[in-house]
């Protein structure tokens, strides 16, 4: 694992971050599950103002997620990116169901926000896998793709 690899992931962990926040925000503009608030969570598990969620939630996205992903990209289901990106963040999304939410004080699988809550948070993860493995794959491109092109 170089550093260089590292400095990508957490590029592209931040870019997704940046897109999944704003899928949160318009969520809760829509008034859709106002109940499932991650920042809130995050802020009231940390006892901080909600400055205190948004700081987290971006630390966890960019450096946690980021770095994790370029770690295990090599060893990650799929054939592209973002079908890996897709692949890592579904793991995220397994253990924010079984550890954080009971920890957040709102079950297991988010139980006491109601039926739609894992279904809701799997599918902003899905995006944010989606995002996550494409940026890095811009960065990152296809070494297949770099020999092919010495061929010609």
């Amino acid at each position: 694992m170089t550093t260089g690899n590292l400095i990508k992931g957490m590029v592209a962990g931040f870019v997704a971050t940046v897109v999944l926040s704003a899928l949160m925000l318009m969520k809760t503009m829509m008034g859709v599950m106002p109940e499932l608030n991650p920042i809130k969570m995050i802020a009231d598990m940390l006892g901080g103002p909600p400055a205190v969620g948004w700081v987290m939630h971006f630390m966890i996205g960019t450096v946690l997620w980021g770095t994790l992903f370029a770690w295990l990209d090599p060893t990650l289901p799929g054939e592209s990116h973002w079908l890996k990106g897709i692949a890592f963040a579904a793991g995220a999304w397994l253990i924010m169901m079984i550890a954080m939410m009971p920890m957040a004080g709102a079950g297991f699988f988010g139980s006491h926000l109601g039926m739609t809550a894992p279904i809701m948070t799997l599918m902003l993860h899905i995006v944010f896998g989606f995002v996550l493995g494409s940026v890095y794959a811009l960065e990152r491109p296809d070494p297949t793709r770099e020999l092919q092109g010495m061929r010609t």
